[in-house]
């Protein structure tokens, strides 16, 4: 089975996990001091705050920007911790639609769901594309609102020239296994705002300024030293592994392209994505079969593949509600398809990969 995750961690990984084992410091000290630092300059933002996931980068983020009962806009196609951190934070997620073509925040629909107790916007780098990045800052400067971008999926994603990481004013991500790199759990908020990042920091610490001093209410957010040890040297190959996900995406594209009824990922020329997955959509007016059993074919031809997401957020038992509608999100969630686009395929499984797609679907026709 070619899988649709695989993770891999080398010597330096293990040994550096191990130092810090035997130096018995485990809690944020140096380490994170230090990957801090290095993830700061290498996504080129004047700060960075580590924390222990993806969603706890969320979580705090919103913390530090709402008070209870404002509005936050957000994509309902996307992972629920995109949302559900809001209500965490004591907001309300007020749910918008999605480019058909990016599956990144539609800024029109956001237009449409404005309302006075807006505050923040949430747009989502979904998959590793970029959203337009131009567009949403003109449209939160002309509102008065902040910006918590979720990169969580987006690491190494760039905009114009420019790290997803370099905006204004908060960007959160996620160092899940699954994700372009990892220190198992564990996430970064990075800021070029210092009031900013030290709300965040008193934030993940229990509102702590010093030993038992206390200015805020806050959480146990903090990063473990044996995942910044992890991360410190999964950033140095950070390059490398995304490099490989484009080549990968490159060729999935060059051949799958050649399919009728297969529409491959879209990226704008000014985008470079990261490929944090690979998602195809399959028209189902065009073929005969169902995308379940798309997906049954391909797993008994030996490739594991993935649905994100089968569900919008605002269809979710607990957030639904029957007088939402949100069409693209809806459709798209009905016909995407992730196949696997990790670095540690070999050309030979791409090529399994594209001829385990043909099959399936010439079976079909």
């Amino acid at each position: 089975m070619i899988p649709i995750v695989k993770v891999r961690l080398s010597e330096e990984e293990i040994e550096a996990a191990v130092e810090v084992l035997r130096s018995g410091r485990l809690v944020q000290g140096k380490k994170v001091e230090g990957f801090e630092r290095v993830f700061a300059e290498k996504v080129g933002a004047k700060y960075a705050v580590a924390v222990s996931s993806g969603t706890a980068a969320l979580h705090i983020s919103y913390l530090a920007l709402l008070e209870p009962g404002n509005e936050v806009l957000v994509p309902s196609f996307t992972h629920i911790s995109t949302a559900s951190m809001v209500h965490f934070a004591g907001g309300k997620p007020i749910f918008c639609d999605i480019d058909p073509r990016t599956f990144t925040l539609d800024v029109n629909s956001a237009k449409e769901k404005l309302t006075s107790k807006t505050r923040i916007i949430a747009p989502v780098h979904l998959f590793g594309n970029a959203c337009d990045i131009d567009k949403i800052i003109e449209f939160a400067k002309n509102n008065n609102l902040k910006i918590v971008w979720d990169a969580c999926q987006a690491l190494g994603t760039k905009y114009k020239g420019k790290d997803v990481g370099s905006f204004d004013d908060l960007v959160c991500y996620s160092f899940y296994p699954t994700k372009n790199m990892t220190t198992g759990e564990g996430g970064m908020i990075t800021t070029n705002i210092q009031e900013l990042a030290e709300r965040c920091r008193l934030l993940r610490s229990h509102g702590q300024e010093k030993k038992y001093f206390h200015t805020s209410l806050g959480l146990n957010y903090r990063m473990t030293e044996i995942e910044a040890a992890i991360g410190l040297e999964q950033l140095k190959k950070l390059d490398k592994f995304i490099k490989k996900r484009r080549a990968n995406a490159r060729y999935l594209n060059e051949h799958l392209s050649q399919f009728q009824g297969i529409t491959i990922p879209f990226t704008h020329d000014y985008v470079e994505h990261s490929f944090h997955q690979y998602c195809i959509l399959i028209d189902l007016n065009y073929f005969r079969f169902s995308r379940d059993e798309l997906i049954e074919s391909l797993r008994q031809k030996g490739i594991e593949v993935a649905v994100h997401y089968p569900r919008p957020v605002h269809k979710q038992p607990i957030f639904s509600s029957d007088n939402l509608s949100l069409p693209i999100s809806e459709e798209i969630s009905k016909r995407i398809l992730s196949l696997p686009v990790h670095p540690w395929l070999k050309e030979r499984e791409l090529a399994s990969i594209v001829k385990a797609v043909k099959a399936s679907i010439i079976n079909d026709q």
